[in-house]
């Protein structure tokens, strides 16, 4: 169940939705109008490639580099 970002093209003011299928109707929450737009946020995009530790280093996970050029 993914949660979108959304602008309200009334009021234009930002706002996130759990969607809970494709059927949903969703309105805004300040003005509760349904003239909405998804936006793109950096959640959205799938990364391909390696991933840093979630411990909060900065090291490479694969070559325990500072500046490995593959996954910086």
């Amino acid at each position: 169940m993914p949660i979108y970002e959304y602008r309200c093209k009334t009021c234009k003011i930002k706002f996130e939705c759990l969607v809970l299928g494709s059927d949903s109707s969703i309105s805004c929450p300040e003005c509760t109008d349904e003239n909405i737009e998804r936006l793109m946020s950096a959640y959205s995009f799938k990364s391909s490639g390696n991933y840093a530790p979630s411990s909060g280093s900065t090291e490479c996970s694969t070559c325990s580099s500072k500046n490995c050029s593959s996954c910086h």
